[in-house]
């Protein structure tokens, strides 16, 4: 997006779009950022900002490149450590090259306590990181000053995804097309909520009584949020609770971090890792603040360190602060916001000091972290991650600044199928420009190396599901460390957890939508899995609402999408397996001669009645597509059931949601029926392979065309479809007519004839391709179908995310995300406490981190089979040794035992072998027993996967 041309380049943008909105993006395309500090934290900001998409940003740094730079900077290289570039100069071109949009220079000039500051005054927003507190306090005392002042843009508050109204007390809502009560309409009214299901709006007495119908939109108020000085809240801070089982964390850290200022403007240094007096100077220190001594010893030891994934936290959190800070979209955190990882810290006394200390490489700001032996076992992990879109880069990432993976034994398997689109780079940060159309997989891992050359990283092309369980199987999996899903859908993540299940394997599963995000992380025997939890299904339209009786946008968009699947998908699909399965024309037109009924042939016999041949045949083909949908289905529906109709209570036919039809005549003149018959007709051709050129498709030779196409007069149908008529598979054999007869036979003697290719190419839809048409087709069908209706139609953006189903998402909410992910890692890799494990959350912009407590005491039972253990020995081995009822076994989707099934009971003195008939190589199988519930009338309880071995000694695998 240029800020001088304002227009946004949708093909790169798209997802973020969805996110901030287009007020929010022209905002951030006029807005400069000041960014001080490349280390860990900064490269970071400097990454997430760049991506979104701002006008311009300087990267400010005075530093050196360094050994310890490797370790926490991911755009610094071994060779700038050896030519001792600037740290700014080096990171500086690879972050311009993220986005081709976004100006990024440079400074490199002294910051300090006696610099002049009005050079900031051209910034909209100003970042500081590696920042003493008494220069924070100045550049915060001058931002304060400026009118308007940097970073104080008003918020706007958004809601809440409650159910099923959403709404809260305190918020307005505007309401519309309420009958009877009509005063209402149009107006802003606030809102008090009573329960998840009603609210209240005030008096109504005095006005009409209210009668049917009515839809209400929330009003998003635009709120001013107000920032106290730094010098006032250094006192008196407001500090956010992200972690409710540690409350008194944020303001003991706060302390701890004053402390550390302090002690650095004393001795003009950061405590030496290890050492025990500069630990005991900091803790005195904090003397005057109630602050946990461990705590304080911890930081003085790790205050040198860097942990990239707490970086990546931060910097994802921080940089979304920024984008509200410019677009004043989304509520800003107030005022203090303390994230903290001291669990993956372990105590001094349990480790020697030795651990923490450096070593001369890239590692050391990680070691004075966690520890030497923690980075060897880093080091010896052998990953498998699933999927490589924006989650994936960011995880590559911090696998390669924490030395995930160098032996020749271990490394990262990379498994994504998925080739890189232009939408991709503006959250997936390993790729640029020139490597669209190629694999993600293989790109990302070259992308990685170049961050870390030690890692080891082998990349595949292939899709993890049942189908490539030969090449990722239990012998592939008894391998791995642990298992890391990236995936954008919850069929693939249960999958991959089923696999991770049964092999006994971690995994880190996480994921983003928009500003929203979260991780799961599941330990054998520890936690629950993710198929232990299932979200409600969403709700399907109703087929007669589609059909009929559309009442809101999401409506009309779903129904154009079905006719694109039906006209330009499914129909050519069929078409296509007809001739397959009858190759050859003359034998169907010799049959058909012979009065023999086709399975199929109804359909066929139509689209091949009715196939153009030219340009003009589509058009006019458009034209009548545009007179069904949008006059006579209209005139049929109301001639079935007119305005007055009453339903046999009396009450209306047509009351809201209900809204009668209003059919339209075709309008060249109107540019929304011009892009229909336009959109529909390039589809069509496409179908049947027919060449067109840019001069056919103006408005001049499309009115040339329409001007001969003749309209049938229109008859209204007496016979009214019943919704289960109406789904009548097209497949079904039906009688042809006389005259369908001989033009079938027609059509096919001409087939002959002309040694026409009876095959037709089915298009499938593609919503990225804005040159293809695919998206105007949907867009104004939905549209004309939305003024049918009276209702208000969607732009082409909202229209492509909805038929598209296009998930929002931003970098920022990856980048973070993706670094709290590789926190729990690092705990899953040390063996951990159950209580240091966190699954964390963030919503709607808005951080809430907490721990879990649900426990899946038992998540696999082994069984050790003999050859001649019957099902009887199974249940009684289940029951003796679990202390459960088993009711039910179930073996994939076979039943081998349910009780109320004829003939069950005899299965209990047959053998598992003969039961589940393995094959010979089989190992073993994956058994589902349910057990008796606790109380009467409850359903049984899914127990357990049950894994079976069969074995020959009855010896534990």
């Amino acid at each position: 997006m240029a800020a001088d041309s304002m227009e946004i380049d949708d093909s790169l943008y798209s997802r973020q779009r969805y996110v901030l909105g287009d007020s929010a993006m022209h905002q951030m395309a006029q807005s400069s950022v000041f960014l001080s500090g490349m280390g860990g934290l900064g490269i970071e900001m400097a990454k997430n900002i760049v991506l979104a998409g701002v006008k311009a940003v300087t990267l400010h740094d005075t530093k050196q490149c360094e050994t310890w730079d490797l370790g926490s900077n991911f755009f610094i290289r071994q060779e700038d450590v050896l030519s001792q570039r600037r740290r700014v100069e080096a990171v500086c071109p690879r972050v311009a090259e993220l986005n081709p949009y976004v100006h990024v220079d440079m400074s490199s000039s002294a910051l300090a306590d006696n610099t002049d500051l009005s050079f900031l005054g051209k910034y909209q927003c100003v970042i500081l990181t590696e920042a003493r507190l008494s220069l924070q306090k100045r550049v915060n005392e001058f931002c304060h000053s400026q009118r308007p002042p940097i970073r104080d843009n008003p918020g706007v508050v958004t809601c809440m995804d409650n159910q099923p109204h959403g709404l809260q007390t305190g918020q307005s809502v505007v309401f519309r097309e309420v009958n009877g009560m009509v005063e209402v309409n149009g107006t802003t009214q606030p809102v008090s909520v009573l329960s998840p299901y009603s609210f209240a709006i005030g008096d109504t007495s005095q006005l009409q009584p209210y009668a049917h119908g009515g839809f209400f939109v929330m009003v998003k108020t635009p709120k001013t949020y107000r920032f106290e000085t730094m010098e006032r809240q250094l006192c008196d801070p407001q500090v956010l609770t992200p972690d409710f089982s540690k409350p008194e964390a944020p303001l003991q850290i706060h302390a701890a971090m004053l402390a550390l200022d302090t002690f650095q403007e004393q001795h003009s240094r950061l405590p030496n890792t290890g050492c025990l007096q500069d630990a005991e100077v900091l803790l005195k220190l904090t003397e005057e603040a109630p602050v946990n001594t461990e705590l304080v010893r911890c930081l003085s030891r790790t205050a040198r360190g860097t942990l990239p994934p707490l970086a990546a936290a931060v910097g994802g959190l921080a940089s979304q602060e920024v984008l509200k800070a410019i677009t004043g979209k989304f509520a800003p955190l107030q005022q203090w916001f303390y994230l903290d990882a001291i669990e993956v810290v372990k105590p001094l006394q349990s480790v020697s000091a030795e651990e923490f200390f450096p070593r001369g490489d890239r590692y050391d700001g990680l070691r004075a972290c966690i520890g030497e032996s923690m980075c060897v076992e880093l080091h010896k992990l052998r990953v498998f991650m699933v999927g490589c879109g924006a989650i994936g880069c960011e995880m590559l990432k911090n696998f390669a600044l924490l030395g995930v993976g160098l032996a020749k034994s271990s490394g990262e398997v990379v498994v994504d199928p998925d080739l890189i689109e232009k939408s991709n780079l503006n959250r997936q940060f390993l790729f640029r420009p020139h490597h669209i159309q190629k694999p993600k997989s293989t790109t990302a891992a070259e992308a990685t190396h170049d961050i870390n050359p030690d890692l080891q990283v082998d990349a595949h092309l292939n899709k993890v599901c049942p189908a490539t369980e030969s090449i990722y199987n239990d012998s592939f999996y008894s391998r791995l460390n642990l298992v890391v899903t990236a995936l954008d859908n919850v069929e693939a993540r249960r999958y991959v957890d089923s696999r991770c299940l049964s092999n006994q394997r971690p995994l880190l599963d996480s994921g983003t939508m928009g500003t929203k995000g979260h991780t799961e992380i599941i330990v054998p025997n520890l936690t629950e899995s993710y198929n232990s939890h299932r979200d409600p299904p969403e709700e399907e339209i109703p087929f007669c609402t589609l059909k009929s009786f559309p009442s809101v946008i999401e409506h009309t968009i779903q129904w154009a999408r079905d006719k694109f699947e039906n006209l330009f998908v499914h129909k050519p699909s069929m078409y296509n397996s007809f001739w397959q399965t009858h190759s050859s024309a003359d034998v169907v037109l010799q049959r058909m001669q012979a009065g023999e009924s086709l399975e199929g042939a109804f359909q066929v016999i139509k689209l091949l009645s009715k196939r153009p041949s030219q340009w003009e045949h589509c058009i006019t083909i458009a034209r009548l597509k545009f007179e069904k949908y949008f006059k006579r289905k209209a005139l049929q529906l109301l001639h079935s059931f007119p305005l007055d109709t009453r339903l046999k209570d009396g009450s209306l036919f047509w009351q809201s949601p209900k809204r009668p039809p209003a059919p339209f005549d075709f309008d060249l003149n109107d540019s929304l029926h011009f892009t229909f018959i336009v959109s529909t007709a390039r589809l069509f051709a496409g179908i049947y392979n027919i060449s067109y050129s840019e001069k056919d498709l103006s408005e001049e030779a499309v009115t040339r065309v329409l001007s001969d196409v003749k309209i049938p007069e229109y008859r209204p149908s007496e016979k009214v479809k019943t919704n289960e008529a109406a789904k009548k598979p097209d497949s079904m054999k039906m009688p042809l007519s006389s005259e369908e007869e001989r033009e079938a036979i027609t059509q096919l003697e001409q087939a002959i004839a002309t040694d026409s290719r009876l095959q037709v190419s089915p298009l499938q839809f593609e919503k990225d391709d804005d040159s293809n048409g695919h998206v105007d087709f949907v867009t104004s069908a939905s549209a004309l179908r939305a003024r049918m209706y009276a209702i208000e139609p969607a732009d082409r953006l909202k229209t492509k995310r909805i038929a598209g189903k296009i998930i929002p998402a931003i970098a920022t909410a990856t980048a973070a995300v993706a670094g709290l992910v590789a926190l729990e890692l690092i705990k899953v890799v040390g063996g951990y406490e159950f209580e240091s494990f966190k699954n964390w959350h963030i919503r709607n912009s808005l951080i809430s981190l907490s721990h879990f407590y649900l426990i899946q005491h038992l998540l696999f039972f082994y069984f050790p089979g003999m050859m001649d253990f019957t099902l009887s020995d199974f249940m009684n081995a289940v029951r003796e040794k679990y202390g459960i009822e088993p009711t039910m076994v179930v073996h994939g989707v076979k039943m081998l035992y349910v009780p109320v099934m004829p003939g069950h009971s005899k299965r209990l003195k047959l053998t598992m072998q003969k039961l589940i008939k393995p094959s010979v190589d089989r190992r073993y199988v994956d058994l589902t027993v349910s057990f008796a519930p606790e109380a009467d009338g409850d359903d049984d309880l899914p127990g357990p996967p049950v894994r079976y071995f069969f074995s020959r000694n009855g010896e534990t695998p």
